[in-house]
């Protein structure tokens, strides 16, 4: 984690499966990289879920969490003045990303934490 992180933001969605390919090509090409640009955004991640299995009280459990998205995008922020910035409002309206990837999401999440 970034020294100076005091929030991390959590965007989470599904795309439609015939759009998976351009929903990574953006993503990694266009809306990560403008992201990164803006004041205050420190870093930022893709992830996917996957199985989880762990061991709880000496039993190994598998955990499956009902409904959650599959793809999600970490954000560290020097603020939660970040997200309300014009840079932030204009980097996540550049590119493709409204036209071509948006349209296609759904179940999306968005979800901000303070550090502690």
């Amino acid at each position: 984690m970034h020294p100076n992180t005091k929030y991390v933001f959590i965007a989470s969605m599904d795309v439609e499966p015939g759009k998976e390919a351009v929903f990574h090509e953006v993503y990694d090409t266009e809306h990560i990289p403008l992201i990164l640009k803006v004041p205050g955004v420190l870093s930022a991640r893709r992830y996917e879920s996957v199985p989880l299995q762990m061991i709880i009280g000496g039993e190994k459990k598998t955990l499956v969490a009902e409904g959650e998205p599959r793809f999600s995008a970490l954000y560290e922020l020097e603020s939660a003045d970040v997200l309300l910035s014009d840079a932030w409002a204009n980097a996540v309206d550049a590119g493709r990303w409204p036209s071509e990837v948006r349209p296609y999401t759904r179940n999306r999440r968005h979800t901000l934490r303070k550090l502690m």
